[in-house]
């Protein structure tokens, strides 16, 4: 039985979504785990994790309006010591994943065709993320 623990930055540009599919599975890569699972979980409570399709981007853009939709800047909020984004930001992150669990095959994270992981942030403006990513299988 292998584990493996890796730690990776990612630098954001604003609100929106970053593919760290492939960023993800280097770290699997490295880890030397055949057969296992890969959890990542982001440290931050204004980002979020989530498996979406990666080959259509208005996909990216509905999920986008959808979020801006349902959590808006709003003089409502009380929370607000970082900006008019910041309890947006937080509202964001309950409706996306602090972590994701995706299966190692074949050395492989075992996405289907259409899918990878994203970051998405919720802030305006761009941010340095910490995805930490545990790794356990076999060899």
């Amino acid at each position: 039985m292998r584990i493996h623990h890796e730690s990776i930055e990612v630098a954001t540009s604003g609100r929106g979504a970053i593919d760290v599919g492939a960023r993800v599975q280097a770290v699997v890569e490295r880890s030397g785990v055949r057969t296992g699972l890969c959890t990542v979980f982001v440290r931050h409570t204004s980002a979020g994790l989530l498996v979406q399709e990666n080959a259509d981007p208005a996909v990216l853009r509905d999920l986008g309006r959808w979020l801006d939709e349902v959590a808006p800047e709003s003089p409502r909020w009380e929370h607000d010591d970082e900006g008019p984004d910041d309890m947006p930001a937080h509202l964001r992150a309950t409706l996306l994943r602090t972590s994701e669990s995706i299966p190692i095959a074949d050395a492989r994270l075992a996405l289907g065709t259409w899918q990878t992981l994203y970051l998405w942030e919720h802030r305006r403006h761009g941010r340095k993320r910490t995805l930490i990513i545990n790794i356990i299988g076999v060899d």
